[in-house]
């Protein structure tokens, strides 16, 4: 099970700090991957980290305001967001995986409900 949480309201150029909560895994050898749906868009790959936290990877496009990292012994996962922009108004999911890491998200069995990040001012 995965809880997503720590989305809201912010101004552009404003930061976020999304958490994702995972639990009933039995090994903690899982990867996290983030994903984003904007308002009549498909959904999209933002980020992902391996199971040891030492592969990460950040959309392109998002290099440099986004990044992402991992808490194993609280088995939860962060996406930081820095300088928000109105473009990043979407719902946020977060998945997991046993195995390697994937950006394909029909390889993620387990997926959170998702929390709504809108940047406004």
């Amino acid at each position: 099970q995965l809880q997503a949480s720590g989305g809201g309201l912010v101004q552009p150029g404003g930061s976020l700090r999304l958490t994702c909560a995972v639990s009933g895994f039995k090994t903690q050898y899982f990867v996290i991957a983030w994903f984003r749906q904007a308002p009549g868009k498909g959904r999209e790959v933002v980020s992902c980290i391996s199971a040891e936290g030492g592969r990460r990877y950040v959309a392109d496009a998002l290099k440099g305001r986004f990044s992402i990292d991992r808490d194993n012994v609280k088995k939860e996962g962060y996406l930081y967001l820095e300088s928000l922009q109105e473009g990043d108004t979407a719902v946020y999911y977060c998945a997991a995986k046993t195995g390697v890491s994937s950006l394909v998200q029909s390889e993620y069995p387990y997926w959170g409900q998702g929390t709504q990040v809108t940047v406004s001012s």
